[in-house]
């Protein structure tokens, strides 16, 4: 019954997703049913990595982490795990060969969380690439299932969604990031305080990310372009509310995006059922 084992261990990636992010899980609901588990899947995983690093201050987060790693290595060994989540994703990654690569990448990321206080230029570029970009490139291999000459085509911009979605959240949470986790992502405030120009010239780099982005997700496969769009007009909602915020506030509350309007951007693509190329 190794089938019932799996089905509900996909069912609990899926239960993960739709309690820590209601947008991601709404969004999901865009993708071809065919894929929507492996999705889920994926963010199950990159969600619990992120839990042990961000949240369990009170635990030996870098026991929890080693042992984390090291059972997701004895699942893709053995083909299965009795922690479902990890079950779930090692199953995703056999069926669209995922690269170890990713995978590595990623947990080198999280792991640099538990100690690494500030970032120079390379050390963010590697950073983000870890933890936002290789997640994008996890999906991408989902969404071409196999076709390698698309994932290479739509590698790039799929890197430059993942950079820029990772970089909103770095603003989004900044007051969290540097009052509580005393983690500063952006160089530039190595030697600036953040103030109004400042906060320019960063969104002014993740409209760039965003407009190269756009160009991929045109390209991607029907199975996940309209979940993909949505995700995109959620995060540019997002950064146009944190253009308009005043630095002060920034520094002192995370800000949202209301359910109303998720929900209006979530509806006007079921509506429709295509994706808006102006």
């Amino acid at each position: 019954m190794k089938e019932l084992f799996d089905k509900v261990s996909f069912k609990c990636s899926k239960i993960v997703t739709q309690n820590y992010s209601t947008s991601f899980s709404a969004g999901i609901k865009l993708f071809d049913k065919s894929i929507q588990e492996s999705i889920y899947s994926i963010y199950g995983f990159v969600r619990f990595a992120d839990e042990i690093v961000d949240t369990f201050h009170d635990y030996d987060k870098a026991t929890l982490f080693s042992d984390f790693e090291e059972d997701y290595y004895r699942a893709i060994n053995r083909g299965i795990s009795l922690n479902p989540i990890l079950n779930s994703f090692q199953l995703t990654v056999r069926k669209y060969n995922i690269d170890d690569e990713l995978i590595q990448a990623f947990l080198k990321s999280m792991r640099s969380d538990l100690s690494k206080k500030e970032f120079n230029d390379q050390e963010i570029k590697d950073y983000i690439y870890g933890s936002a970009d290789v997640v994008g490139l996890m999906c991408l291999k989902v969404f071409v299932n196999g076709d390698d000459e698309r994932y290479e085509a739509l590698k790039p911009a799929a890197m430059r969604l993942g950079s820029a979605f990772q970089k909103v959240n770095f603003l989004r949470d900044i007051n969290n990031d540097i009052n509580q986790l005393h983690r500063v992502y952006f160089p530039i405030l190595r030697d600036n305080e953040l103030n109004e120009d400042v906060k320019k010239k960063i969104i002014k780099d993740i409209d760039e990310d965003f407009r190269l982005a756009l160009e991929g997700i045109k390209l991607l496969p029907d199975n996940s372009r309209n979940g993909v769009y949505a995700a995109y007009l959620y995060y540019s909602k997002l950064t146009t509310k944190i253009k308009c915020t005043p630095v002060e506030k920034l520094l002192n509350e995370r800000i949202r995006i209301p359910n109303r309007i998720k929900v209006w951007a979530l509806i006007s693509i079921y509506t429709t059922k295509k994706f808006a190329l102006a």
